[in-house]
């Protein structure tokens, strides 16, 4: 489980970044320290970014996720599919953002679980408000930023195909790699392909 990090919000100004982990995935097998990666990454706006000031904003995240990851899940991001990639992705975000980690165990989980497809505004709403309640850096977040919080929520699920219409809100269950179920189990990691919906024996 991510460690007792206090909560963030940082998901609102970095959401998916699924191409840009890729980008830098690479990187990193080449050899590159974090400090080359970001001086590679500006100078050749290797993200193909319109305005280049957004590399600022989401290349922490992208390095953040990316140092979450052992050799073998960054070697499985290069070699196996898009969507075993996209998943991989996913689990990097919940390792390194306890809040949407515990969205994803209290809230995602529990749908599957009860064989509920459909995840509701509402659902997120009552979520963020008792995070609120139990946590003063939630509480003191601007409605505007919940606001965006939500939507970026939403949007990671889509872009992982967990929610398969953002309009209606249905829920699709992923198909993950049996080796990449390993992989996980065997580090300690089981808490994670749990919240992803997928059940273990």
């Amino acid at each position: 489980m991510p460690e007792r990090s206090k909560y963030s919000c940082t998901l609102t100004g970095a959401s998916f970044l699924f191409f840009e982990l890729k980008q830098v995935v690479l990187l990193k097998e080449q050899g590159l320290q974090d400090s080359e990666i970001r001086e590679k990454v500006r100078a050749e706006n290797l993200f193909g970014y319109k305005v280049k000031s957004s590399i600022k904003r989401s290349l922490p995240s992208v390095l953040r996720r990316i140092n979450a990851l052992d050799d073998t899940l960054r070697q499985m991001v290069i070699e196996k599919s898009l969507e075993t990639g996209k998943i991989i992705n996913l689990y990097a975000i919940m390792k390194t953002d306890r809040l949407f980690f515990e969205f994803m165990n209290e809230v995602v989980r529990d749908k599957f679980e009860r064989n509920d497809y459909h995840l509701d505004r509402k659902d997120v709403n009552v979520f963020i408000t008792a995070k609120a309640e139990q946590d003063e850096t939630v509480a003191l977040w601007t409605e505007k930023t919940v606001d965006r919080l939500k939507q970026a929520y939403v949007k990671v699920l889509f872009d992982a195909g967990i929610v398969r219409d953002r309009k209606t809100g249905e829920l699709n269950r992923i198909l993950m790699d049996e080796e990449l179920k390993r992989h996980l189990v065997h580090i300690g990691d089981i808490a994670y392909v749990k919240a992803m919906g997928e059940w273990v024996a």
